[in-house]
């Protein structure tokens, strides 16, 4: 089955899509049905085969090819989109509603208009909405999302100096859980963990797997191994330069610096299961 992948933000989220046989390449502008209505969006990529097994939908077609039309179309909704933005803010102010409006999008067609907007509380915003259907007539979405969402409407640098990743190359969020901060020997400190969303920085997530893996070859801290000079308990271990810190437990006072391999220690039980699970997996 020939497939492609369609995005309809720069950094948004991919789509598989049947090529109802039309000859397409990267960047071109495609007419889809999605479950917000009629769109326009542009191909990722090139033509790829996609395996019927791997579908977890039924996969949809593209409508067609835009056409001159379509494209300006989608121009003058994108024209339009921020005057819709500080309408809605004009309009929740008046509400007295506590939101911080991010987007507007209308569908190719406009039947249909979405706004996102952040917010701590839960919010009644059935006035806004009868409001803004007046004013636009057309069917109205307003779309809660979270922090993380927020910050990549607005970008902004990160910790590193860089662009946010969020706004550069992200399409779709990860978890990321303290543990794998932990895991990395990363400061617990909120301030230095966290993005500008508030959230864990989603950087934390891509080095993890080799913490992980690394992690199962080397002890935890506290642990007591054995070396030549004696038995030692771990005060910290650097796992990417396989060395530990030790403190010899016969002579209180006495630290030393070792390699891995020049220690002998048993491994944990769970990270014994961890890799008993994943060459189950294998």
């Amino acid at each position: 089955m020939k497939a492609i992948r369609v995005k309809f933000k720069p950094v948004g989220k991919r789509y598989f899509f049947g090529t109802a046989g039309y000859s397409l390449k990267d960047q071109d502008a495609v007419v889809v049905n999605t479950i917000r209505g009629t769109e326009l969006g542009f191909c990722c990529g090139e033509v790829f085969e996609l395996n019927e097994k791997d579908l977890t939908a039924e996969l949809k077609d593209i409508v067609r090819i835009a056409t001159k039309q379509d494209i300006e179309a989608y121009e003058k909704n994108k024209l339009d989109e921020p005057k819709i933005i500080q309408k809605t803010k004009e309009l929740a102010k008046e509400f007295m509603l506590q939101i911080k409006v991010l987007e507007a999008e209308y569908t190719l067609d406009r039947s249909k208009l979405i706004i996102y907007f952040e917010s701590e509380n839960r919010i009644d915003f059935r006035e806004l909405v009868k409001r803004l259907a007046e004013v636009y007539h057309t069917r109205i979405e307003l779309r809660q999302v979270g922090s993380r969402d927020g910050a990549k409407v607005f970008g902004g640098i990160g910790p590193c100096g860089l662009i946010v990743c969020c706004r550069t190359f992200i399409t779709e969020f990860d978890n990321v859980s303290v543990k794998m901060a932990k895991n990395q020997n990363l400061s617990l400190n909120p301030v230095k963990i966290s993005g500008n969303c508030g959230k864990l920085l989603c950087c934390i997530n891509y080095e993890n797997e080799l913490y992980k893996e690394l992690r199962k070859f080397a002890p935890d801290i506290g642990d007591i191994v054995k070396t030549q000079d004696g038995p030692a308990k771990v005060l910290s271990c650097d796992v990417l330069n396989k060395t530990c810190k030790v403190r010899y437990i016969e002579e209180e006072n006495k630290f030393g610096f070792l390699k891995l391999d020049e220690i002998e220690f048993v491994r944990a039980m769970d990270k014994r299961k961890d890799e008993e699970d994943d060459d189950s997996q294998e």
